[in-house]
Parts: C-alpha cells; sequence; structure tokens
C-alpha cells in the first residue's frame, strides 16, 4: 500500500478514535469517497493498536491500577481500588462483546457498513451529545463511578457499533447525562476504549493472522507508529481543552459531516 495512504489511514484514525466523531465512520468512507483501495483488516488492526498504546501511555497510571487490580480480582477479591476500577471496566465491556458477537454471527456488522447508515448516526448523535452536554448536571467525578453506572455507559458503548455513532461519543454522552464533568466522563470512556480495543483487536488478529504477509506486517507496523502518535497528540489536545471548551465544536462537525453524507446518499 502507498506511503501516503498508510499515512492518511493512520492519521484518521488517530485524530478520530478518541474524539467523539467517529473513528470507524471516516474509514470505512474513505475508500467509498475518495475511490482508494479498502485499506483490509490487518490495516485496521494495525491502527487500533497504534490508538491502544497511545491511550495506555496517556492514562499510564489509571491502567498500571488497573492492570494491579485485575490480578487480585482474579483471586476473587475486590478490596482495592484497582480491583474495583478492573471489575468495573469488564461490566463496562460485557455489552459491547456481546453485542458485537450478535451482528459478527447474525451477518449485519456488513449491512451496516453504509454511507447512509453512517450519515444519520452521525447527525442523530451529535445532536443527542449536544443534549446531553447542554442539559445535563455536573456533580461527578472519575472517583463516584460505580457499578450501575458502568453497565450504563457500557450499554451505551454498544450503540457505537453502528458506524458514525462514535464510541468515545456515545460513551461520554452517556456520562455527560449521568451527570459526570467533561473532563472525568471523557476520562472513563477512554478507559473504557482499552478492554474494547482489545477485545476487537483480538477478533480481528485472529481472522488476519493466518493471511498476513511480510509486506502486509510492514504496512501495519508504520500504519500503527503514525496512529500512534497522531492519538496520542489528539487525546493531549482534547483533554486540555475539555478544561474550558465544551463539545459543541465536535458536535457542530458531526451535524455538518452528516448532512453531507445523507445528501451523497440519497441523490
Amino acid at each position: 500500500m502507498p506511503l501516503t495512504q498508510l499515512l492518511i489511514l493512520a492519521l484518521i484514525q488517530g485524530v478520530t478514535e478518541f474524539l467523539p466523531v467517529s473513528s470507524s465512520g471516516h474509514l470505512i468512507l474513505l475508500p467509498s469517497l475518495t475511490g482508494m483501495q479498502d485499506q483490509g483488516q490487518v490495516i485496521d488492526v494495525a491502527v487500533h493498536l497504534g490508538t491502544l498504546f497511545a491511550v495506555i501511555l496517556y492514562f499510564r497510571r489509571d491502567v498500571a491500577l488497573a492492570a494491579s487490580g485485575t490480578l487480585r480480582l482474579l483471586t476473587g477479591r475486590r478490596d482495592t481500588p484497582g480491583a474495583e476500577l478492573a471489575f468495573l471496566l469488564l461490566m463496562a465491556t460485557i455489552p459491547v462483546i456481546l453485542a458485537g458477537l450478535a451482528l459478527k454471527l447474525t451477518g449485519l456488522d456488513d449491512a451496516l457498513r453504509s454511507v447512509a447508515v453512517i450519515g444519520w448516526a452521525m447527525l442523530g448523535f451529535g445532536l443527542v451529545l449536544w443534549w446531553a452536554d447542554s442539559r445535563s448536571p455536573t456533580v461527578k467525578t472519575d472517583a463516584d463511578w460505580n457499578l450501575r453506572d458502568a453497565i450504563t455507559m457500557g450499554l451505551w458503548q454498544a450503540v457505537a457499533l453502528i458506524p458514525g455513532t462514535s464510541r468515545s461519543g456515545i460513551t461520554i454522552t452517556a456520562a455527560r447525562r449521568l451527570g459526570y464533568t467533561r473532563q472525568d466522563g471523557a476520562k472513563l470512556a477512554m478507559l473504557m476504549s482499552i478492554p474494547t480495543i482489545i477485545a476487537s483487536g483480538t477478533l480481528l488478529g485472529l481472522e488476519v493472522a493466518s493471511t498476513a504477509d511480510a509486506a502486509a506486517a510492514r504496512d501495519g507496523a508504520i500504519a500503527a507508529a503514525f496512529a500512534f502518535v497522531a492519538a496520542l497528540g489528539a487525546l493531549t489536545l482534547m483533554m486540555r481543552l475539555l478544561q474550558s471548551v465544551s463539545f459543541t465544536p465536535y458536535v457542530i462537525y458531526r451535524v455538518i459531516l452528516g448532512a453531507v453524507l445523507l445528501w451523497i446518499a440519497y441523490s
């Protein structure tokens, strides 16, 4: 694959993965709207790995806490903050895994990959984000995260399997509706992305492991590196901006893009 296309794919994935604008929707649209060859699952896995490493590095303290808690959780104990965090992340991930398997087994995952679906999801869920962000209280921090909220956010996260929804966007929407601050809601959404990306990456990785060759592995490594840098930069910028800026700029972008896509789909 040409280096230019690898760079474009990696930048799109890296920049959009953690912004509430749907990375999968943009990746699906790229070949549909530009005529570029479909990047294939090897590159999909690679760019997701790049973004995974970026979020792990950015939230390394929380990740280390959850990792140590996972070991304790395996012994059946939830008596430390780390074990509790690991447990809540696990519970928040179960809905999207079950929903993803259901879509895969029924074949509906391919049926949803259309410009019209992405357009409606981009527009509709963008407006839902605006509603939740502007109308919800700001009374909770990440320290208040509990089992009920984790499951609720996990159910909302499962909706992100519809291309164009945005996994980070829908979980941030849920967090804001539950009363979390913008920064802490975004932080919880980012931490929830780690087991989700691991689960989806593992599934895709198993599918492509037998077909990948040296050239594909090289392209994947390049794409992963570019995606890592782009994701780390986008994540850092967003978390800083949330100290003083709402999610409205992202909503405006989603509404405009969604309207354009619907015009393309139905014209």
